[in-house]
């Protein structure tokens, strides 16, 4: 089997938030390019934190408005998380500039190199932004976005977009962002869409990796007309709502959209579930019995009066926030000002089992955003400036979800990557933190603890464990694959529909894992292992995410023949097989 490769180039980078995400998506996404300036400072700390995760190969740290198109090379794919501060929730929407902003301009940066590209630009793009740039300006609902389909529009792509909670799909963080996804009409993806509307509520590429239920009465269909100039100047004008829902597409300047309610019954993460031990935190971080009525202050319901501009009294109020944050729910949006010792409403605080007050440290945030722990550890870097460029990072398991329906959609196949978001990655140049080298307890990396509930009436897949793969099994990674034997030596009936959990057998150990079945299909050793030609049978693959460990290994009775009828977890969990 031929190795496919999608080339990528990544604009606005920052700590490669997307390369993670579609790395973890499939090997065949390939960062050849990409770009990371930040204007307002001196200090490039983004810059200095990607090279050393990923090296310096085909990085560009110099402003995008100056990078001549030719420096770019042909690819396949090209995406970014293109500035946000004119939409930011950190401010206004009545007082940000929108795209005519000093930094949506950069909007047009992306505009420009597609353009340039001209026969060679990228078949599929993919972008991020705030979930505002739907609605912005204030003065002008939806004219900003309605510029940006326009534009895609005129030179060839078909969009889509979806507003996506992380934390509506089992994600440790509450950060709503919209994520953009565009097919150039020649492209293999566009001819496979035929009604928009079916395209953008079940069969896209989009609704496949992020399932929804519309919400009734929210259907909006129109056309975007006229000259860029004119829908500047015209779009929405005199309206007080933005035409665009939650959910889109854009064909052909014609667009469909709805909004949308998560579907999502799987495994949830919390804040709780992503902090360290409080032995590992700093004293720096936690909250002094002198300043604690600070942060109370901050984080309670207020009023105050102030003067405008104008010289206009009025009262500024605004409500009460949870404090100390809930640890058993997925965190708050976390934002640039995220980090230093400052009281400050918006700051995440937590209370350890001690009763003690404390701040987050840098390894949380990164779990916050599903980074690998020390990501942006660099010696150059400070744990303040860490914490913002986690503020201004995404959350890359989104990422990884729309990359791995995407590969389907290009490669009518499943996805495989050896690199997983949740693994600790190798840096390069070497980078030895050695944060936690003095502590006598490990510090677990990357093991991400889920909130759910076993059900021991769901049908559990026992499967043996090869002895070529147990090493495999052993490792403590939260994903796996798993594939069965020759499809033909299964029974003719199997209840696919009903297989939930399932359980690796080792051979003289048990079974002591418990994974959850995400995925079950048809597919061969041959996606792994090219090179094996004996291994091009057709097999099942179950794709796996793991659970929890039962205390210790227990022997059961392995029942092949009946292993996708009657076995249930709970048989297992209560007295074994």
């Amino acid at each position: 089997m031929a190795k496919h490769t999608i080339r990528v180039v990544e604009l606005f980078a920052g700590v490669g938030g997307f390369r993670i995400g579609l790395e973890g998506a499939s090997d065949a996404y390939e960062t050849i390019w990409n770009n990371q300036w930040e204007p307002s400072t001196k200090h490039q700390d983004a810059s200095l934190v990607y090279k050393a995760r990923f090296g310096s190969k085909g990085h560009s740290n110099k402003d995008i408005n100056i990078v001549p198109t030719s420096d770019i090379p042909d690819h396949d794919l090209l995406v970014g998380g293109f500035p946000c501060q004119d939409y930011s929730v950190a401010a206004t929407l009545s007082r940000s500039g929108g795209i005519e902003g000093k930094k949506g301009v950069l909007w047009w940066q992306i505009y420009r190199i597609l353009k340039e590209k001209a026969e060679q630009r990228p078949h599929y793009i993919f972008f991020e932004n705030v979930d505002r740039l739907l609605n912005s300006p204030a003065t002008q609902r939806g004219r900003d976005f309605a510029i940006i389909l326009a534009s895609l529009s005129d030179l060839g792509y078909l969009v889509e977009w979806r507003v996506i909670n992380a934390a509506d799909y089992g994600m440790p963080q509450r950060r709503r962002r919209t994520y953009i996804v565009g097919y150039l009409n020649n492209s293999i993806v566009a001819q496979k869409v035929e009604k928009i509307n079916d395209w953008v509520k079940f069969d896209g590429v989009l609704a496949q990796a992020f399932p929804f239920q519309e919400k009734k009465g929210t259907l909006s269909e129109f056309e975007i007309n006229g000259s860029i100039q004119e829908i500047s100047e015209n779009f929405n004008k005199g309206k007080s709502d933005s035409p665009f829902g939650s959910a889109g597409m854009m064909k052909n300047r014609h667009v469909y959209s709805v909004d949308t309610d998560s579907v999502y019954d799987g495994p949830m993460q919390t804040l709780g579930n992503n902090l360290v031990d409080e032995d590992f935190v700093p004293d720096e971080f936690f909250i002094s019995d002198k300043d604690l009525p600070k942060w109370q202050y901050e984080k309670g319901a207020k009023k105050i009066s102030r003067v405008s501009k104008e010289g206009f009294e009025y009262i500024f109020s605004e409500g009460g926030m949870a404090f100390p944050d809930y640890l058993d729910k997925p965190s708050r949006t976390m934002i640039t000002g995220e980090g230093g010792s400052a009281p400050s409403r918006f700051k995440h605080v937590v209370q350890t089992p001690s009763g003690r007050y404390r701040r987050l440290i840098p390894i949380e945030l990164e779990r916050l955003n599903m980074f690998p722990d020390n990501h942006t550890y660099h010696p150059d870097v400070s744990d303040g400036r860490r914490a913002f460029l986690m503020g201004n990072a995404l959350v890359c398991g989104i990422v990884q979800e729309i990359g791995k329906s995407l590969y389907r959609f290009i490669y009518d196949e499943a996805p495989v990557s050896t690199r997983p978001i949740n693994i600790q990655r190798n840096p390069r140049p070497f980078l030895m933190p050695n944060l936690f080298a003095t502590e006598e307890k490990d510090l677990v990396y990357n093991k991400p603890k889920k909130t759910y509930q076993l059900d021991a009436t769901k049908r559990l897949l026992v499967g043996f464990v090869k002895d070529d793969n147990i090493d495999y099994f052993l490792a403590e990674e939260p994903t796996k694959l798993y594939y069965t034997s020759n499809v033909s030596k299964f029974p003719s009936t199997i209840a696919l529909n009903k297989l939930y959990y399932f359980m690796p057998y080792i051979k003289g150990k048990g079974v002591r894992d418990i994974y959850l079945i995400k995925i079950a299909r048809l597919g061969s050793k041959s996606e792994i292992y090219p090179e094996i030609v004996d291994e091009n049978v057709p097999r099942l693959v179950l794709e796996l995410e793991f659970l929890e460990s039962l205390p210790e290994y227990k022997m059961i009775n392995l029942r092949f023949q009946r292993a996708f009828t009657d076995t249930f977890l709970g048989r297992v969990l209560e007295d074994g097989l």
